[in-house]
């Protein structure tokens, strides 16, 4: 299978595990998870078939884990803007975690905190390096400190996702470390 097409299979995924599941007639669990061979023919019905091999080299090849397999059954990891609970326990977080953005939003942050806009919770990451990553996709990118440790002595919840995602509800400004 070659990038390109790993790279559209991944993203048409993304988008109706995440997003739009109902687009193609699908309907997730309430953990958001959905029968693989479902998928597979719902992906066939709506003009962008995906053969079982495709979906396991996605899965197993995608550098961010954006999915997870359990048996005949399948789910994004995490970023669900469609109503899901993926159960996950609440956990400790480390003292300090990351997050990416780009300049042109901080002023933003800096009023209101991170926010989870159309998603269910804020992402964050455990280095600065993913952080980065995910910010250079909007552009340069600005990575900030999230004091986790002291969030998570306030009582704000941390969630830790399948592929290593970090998740809050919102991280308010004072949590947060801004560069230089």
């Amino acid at each position: 299978m070659d990038e390109r097409r790993t790279v559209r299979v991944s993203k048409y995924l993304s988008k109706h595990l995440r997003h739009q599941p109902e687009r193609i007639g699908l309907v997730l669990d309430a953990q958001g998870w959905t029968e693989i061979d479902t998928l597979l023919r719902a992906t066939a019905a709506h003009g962008f078939p995906i053969t079982r091999a495709e979906l396991d080299h996605v899965v197993a090849s995608n550098d961010k884990k954006r999915f997870a397999v359990e048996g005949t059954r399948i789910r994004a990891s995490q970023g669900h803007t469609v109503e899901v609970d993926l159960d996950l326990p609440a956990v400790e977080p480390p003292a300090y975690l990351y997050h990416g953005t780009v300049a042109r939003f901080l002023d933003a942050i800096r009023a209101e905190g991170l926010r989870p806009m159309a998603r269910h919770h804020v992402h964050l990451s455990a280095d600065r390096e993913t952080a980065t990553r995910v910010g250079a996709r909007r552009g340069r990118p600005v990575i900030l400190s999230v004091d986790a440790g002291a969030m998570h002595r306030a009582g704000h919840v941390f969630h830790i996702s399948a592929n290593g995602v970090w998740l809050t509800d919102a991280v308010p400004p004072e949590f947060l470390r801004f560069p230089g």
